[in-house]
């Protein structure tokens, strides 16, 4: 695949499944783009997926979203990446994935041929790595135990651009990526990379366009990168859209612990001498990235493991008096439920309660102290079983609703129910058992492999 800069690199969307406009999509496609790049992963929803299988949004969605980008870009000759796919990034939702899309592709008598990486780590090399020390600590300074290898019910890895840039710079054609679990920004960055494209430049680029245009006034949709080896233009494929110095330099900073310097897979980019230069209404010039490389290659592990099953229930609360009390009530609740329930006493099972209203999101670093004169209260209890988490969460829904307070002037129904059945089981809860950097020289670790629609799968590595 040979392209010139500068590349124009389209992203129609921040997240696959999630929508987007099919008029931009066919608009931009005609002014030509070099390539289609969508990400499909997110930790957002915390470790459910990884754990639990699960995609990010439904079948549906994702067939709602692969049909017209497929058309598009086969009918352009332009390839289409998708990366971590199905949200975790599995490689059970790698193959998910190209099924689906192998399903339409025949849908539509076309037989793209569909390059796939995949990101699963074998639970032995970890525990190798780490009886070798090189694993580094999580930011709360923990190393992995064996147990909590061994717990996963799945691991991956995350990949950078490394296996983006085999597949693009080797002599095996193809006109869809599907990839495991990535780093966001990678698949963009190869693109620019392999094409002669500083990586700072290609990191950065990246960095903006995995969100579609979120970078954009208002946000959302698709944007367009004209990327030249120094440097790289963003425009929103919105009409009604516009980037700006301001909305591009403040969405560098989204999702990243420190302004000035972004680590990730090979290396940290450094965007603290950038600029950002309006270079018409609705389109802004970015340069001065620099990229700083890593002294040897890291990957960082994600794995999640099942820790028990979760029941929850929902309530309103209005009266002043028990409001102006809710603290001391909520304790009196879940001491009263202790006494009937050890594993709650014990600490097998937990209870939380997050009050919407007053400190829901922000918990004890809450300042707004003001009184609300209604507030909400999410009842959450996580136990060994379903039906355990069940039975104690029916218990507390009961002391919210009927327990006594200093002041009470109802004899009872102290709270709202707006739902039935009042008590919801949601299922296994998963937690991150792994969430480190480990060191990956001297280890293959993202296999690819190829398929022609319609014929078997070849494993090339």
């Amino acid at each position: 695949m040979t392209v010139s800069l500068p590349l124009r690199v389209f992203t129609p969307q921040g997240m696959l499944g999630y929508g987007y406009d099919e008029t931009d999509l066919h608009r931009t496609m005609e002014d030509g783009v070099d390539v289609v790049v969508v990400d499909s992963g997110s930790t957002d929803p915390g470790p459910y997926m990884l754990g639990l299988g699960t995609t990010l949004v439904t079948e549906k969605s994702y067939a709602r979203d692969l049909r017209p980008l497929l058309r598009a870009c086969l009918a352009h000759g332009v390839p289409l990446i998708i990366s971590s796919a199905g949200g975790a990034g599995t490689d059970a939702q790698v193959r998910w994935m190209t099924d689906l899309v192998e399903r339409l592709a025949v849908e539509d008598g076309v037989s793209p041929r569909i390059a796939n990486i995949f990101a699963d780590i074998p639970a032995g090399t970890v525990t190798e790595r780490l009886t070798q020390g090189r694993i580094e600590p999580n930011v709360r300074g923990e190393l992995p135990t064996r147990n909590d290898i061994g717990q996963a019910e799945a691991i991956v890895a995350q990949m950078g651009a490394e296996p983006f840039l085999g597949i693009l710079g080797g002599d095996e054609a193809f006109d869809v990526i599907i990839a495991g679990r990535s780093y966001d920004p990678a698949p963009h960055a190869a693109f620019a990379i392999h094409h002669g494209v500083d990586p700072a430049i290609a990191w950065h680029m990246g960095k903006i366009l995995e969100c579609g245009a979120a970078c954009a006034e208002p946000k959302g949709g698709g944007v367009v990168a004209t990327v030249h080896r120094d440097s790289f233009e963003l425009t929103p494929t919105g009409a009604a859209q516009r980037c700006t110095p301001l909305s591009v330099a403040a969405h560098t900073l989204y999702e990243k612990s420190r302004p000035d310097l972004l680590p990730g897979p090979g290396g940290v980019l450094d965007v603290s001498d950038c600029t950002y230069e309006a270079v018409d209404e609705r389109t802004v010039r970015v340069q001065g990235s620099r990229f700083i490389p890593s002294p040897h290659p890291t990957v960082k592990l994600e794995g999640a493991a099942v820790v028990g099953h979760r029941a929850v229930f929902i309530g309103g609360i209005h009266d002043p008096v028990l409001i102006g009390q809710l603290d001391t009530f909520l304790e009196r609740v879940e001491q009263r439920v202790g006494a009937l329930h050890p594993d709650l006493a014990s600490g097998t099972a937990t209870l939380a309660f997050h009050v919407y209203g007053r400190n829901a999101v922000m918990g004890p670093r809450e300042t707004e102290t003001t009184m609300p004169h209604e507030v909400g209260v999410l009842g959450e209890v996580t136990a060994p079983t379903q039906q355990l988490a069940l039975d104690i969460c029916t218990s507390v829904r009961i002391g919210c609703l009927h327990l006594s307070y200093p002041g009470q002037l109802a004899t009872a129904g102290n709270m709202a129910l707006p739902l039935n059945p009042m008590e919801s089981p949601i299922g296994p809860v998963c937690a991150f058992t792994l969430y480190h950097v480990m060191d990956s020289q001297d280890l293959d670790l993202f296999p690819i492999s190829y398929r022609q629609i319609g014929s078997p799968e070849v494993v090339s590595r």
